[in-house]
């Protein structure tokens, strides 16, 4: 999620002109209500969002061995000390410590850990907005953030109250699964439980794939991504490195916004776009889905309803703090997206 707010920046900003307002990436939110307007033949009202609200920890509770000095994603060398008071900015982040087995150390939540375990946590960061006080209020022994957390200002404060500041690469596709846990459990001093939850979350995204492994290319549904934000009218078509053509290909699909030529990350929706791109199916955000007023709302903006997806009513929804993650559910949330492209059942 936070590299997605990232790459939506220079995007939005191309959107403003045409819009009085303009808001970040929402938290959380149940496919449920956001498919509600969707006829008989829509996949989002037929399938529901199979990701758990819940993480899976370790089965075994490790116990960290610290003092550790790791390297950070910005090169700096970090030194930790204790970890009995974590606070990880993203809501992916904290799903790893909390998947890990060390989820009673956390302190504190970012808008998007939207999972039960996380959820009585005090909210430090809303959208694309640390506050470096409340952080360090909360005393914190670590904090984890992404490489595109910020304000930068914000992390430097936190820095220079003397706090270790991990930052780890964000994430940007499944190959990203495996890099990210393992950052952050060496920083808790946990390598091993970090190598077993590795283990464990690629195998479990092995499994899954295998299921659309005998998809021919010819058959290969092309699925384009649309972030929607209804109430500020931002309406954009991922292309190439939007964050989600590495989750469409593993569902064994084609990204239809980068086959089409899009080379932005974003680009405001046109009907002359979408009929470039021409999906058979799309994937959203559910709060996103929402905001447009479910699937009657998404088929009324100019040009879907004149694509495949949009005659068919063919929407992909998966919760907005999840979908990006890539992380110890990402399986989870590959499997909702084959089981609504391509029904529970299998059939294709």
């Amino acid at each position: 999620m936070r590299r997605l707010r990232n790459r939506l920046a220079g995007a939005l900003l191309s959107v403003l002109a045409l819009t009085l307002t303009a808001t970040g990436c929402g938290g959380s939110g149940a496919t449920s209500d956001a498919a509600s307007g969707a006829g008989s033949g829509s996949r989002a009202a037929a399938a529901k969002d199979s990701v758990a609200d819940r993480v899976e920890p370790l089965a075994k509770r490790p116990e960290p061995k610290l003092p550790v000095t790791v390297r950070s994603a910005d090169g700096e060398q970090v030194t930790v000390e204790r970890a009995e008071r974590v606070v990880p900015l993203s809501g992916s982040l904290s799903e790893i410590v909390f998947t890990l087995g060390l989820g009673d150390r956390v302190v504190a939540r970012d808008v998007t850990a939207t999972f039960e375990q996380a959820a009585k946590l005090p909210v430090v960061t809303r959208g694309h907005d640390v506050s470096a006080e409340s952080v360090l209020s909360l005393r914190p022994d670590l904090v984890i953030a992404e490489t595109t957390t910020g304000p930068e200002e914000a992390v430097d404060q936190i820095r220079a109250a003397g706090v270790p500041v991990l930052l780890v690469e964000a994430a940007g596709g499944l190959d990203d699964v495996g890099p990210r846990i393992r950052a952050v459990a060496d920083a808790l001093g946990v390598p091993a439980a970090g190598t077993e939850l590795t283990q464990r979350s690629e195998d479990r995204i092995t499994a899954v794939r295998e299921d659309v492994e005998d998809v021919s290319h010819g058959d290969r549904p092309r699925v384009a991504f649309l972030y929607l934000r209804g109430s500020a009218s931002v309406y954009l078509i991922g292309g190439e490195d939007s964050g989600a053509g590495s989750l469409i290909e593993a569902a064994g699909a084609v990204d239809a916004g980068a086959a089409s030529g899009l080379e932005k990350d974003f680009t405001a929706i046109t009907s002359e776009a979408l009929v470039k791109a021409a999906p058979d199916a799309i994937l959203v955000m559910s709060k996103g889905l929402e905001s447009v007023g479910g699937v009657d709302g998404l088929v009324k903006i100019p040009g879907v309803a004149q694509t495949p997806a949009g005659l068919d009513r063919r929407i992909v929804s998966v919760e907005d703090g999840v979908l990006l993650n890539y992380g110890p559910r990402t399986d989870q949330v590959l499997k909702s997206v084959v089981a609504q492209l391509y029904g529970e059942d299998g059939a294709r």
